[in-house]
């Protein structure tokens, strides 16, 4: 009997410290992957858009293609982070993630970063509205029980590009945060 419970300890104790498991896979149609993990009840997500989905969706949005290419061919992700079951709200800050390339941080490109570039391509004022809202929220809390959301990021880079992102977040002021690793660009 004392060898089951120091066995379940022991395997308790690991669970505790073990790095949250991620999982790809590829959808059977396009080909696009998707990236997700799952860490402190915090579900974490990133599905390639390709380059020809991107110029798809603006272009039917009010923007012309020279306008919307910078953005379709910038690495970009449809964005997903959800609630399941923290301890509490989660609150995060995108600009607080981090984007390494061949192990060197580099800042993501903001939303804001984003709207001013199309507002200098002459962007209507309509697709530049479209834009944001499609966009992966900047900053956001998001309670217990699955409340979420979704968006478009881009990270920035060329097609075909590897990188690794962490999403950080807190929960009542404790720091947490989730690692993709070996994510890489549509081309």
């Amino acid at each position: 009997m004392n060898k089951i419970i120091l066995l379940s300890i022991g395997l308790l104790s690991f669970s505790c410290f073990a790095e949250a498991t991620q999982n790809t896979q590829a959808d059977s149609v396009t080909g696009a992957k998707t990236w997700s993990t799952q860490s402190h009840g915090v579900y974490f997500s990133l599905t390639q858009i390709l380059p020809e989905q991107a110029r798809a969706f603006y272009v039917n949005r009010g923007f012309s293609l020279k306008q919307i290419e910078p953005y379709a061919s910038s690495c970009v992700y449809m964005t997903v982070l959800r609630n399941d079951k923290a301890a509490g709200k989660i609150h995060f800050v995108s600009n607080n993630w981090t984007l390494l390339v061949n192990g060197k941080p580099q800042a993501l490109l903001t939303v804001n970063e984003w709207l001013q570039r199309l507002q200098k391509a002459s962007a209507k004022k309509s697709a530049l509205i479209a834009f944001r809202w499609a966009q992966f929220p900047p900053e956001q809390e998001y309670e217990p029980g699955g409340d979420w959301n979704q968006g478009m990021l881009s990270m920035g880079l060329p097609a075909n590009k590897k990188f690794d992102i962490v999403a950080r977040w807190d929960i009542a002021g404790k720091q947490v945060k989730a690692t993709l690793k070996g994510v890489r660009c549509a081309k």
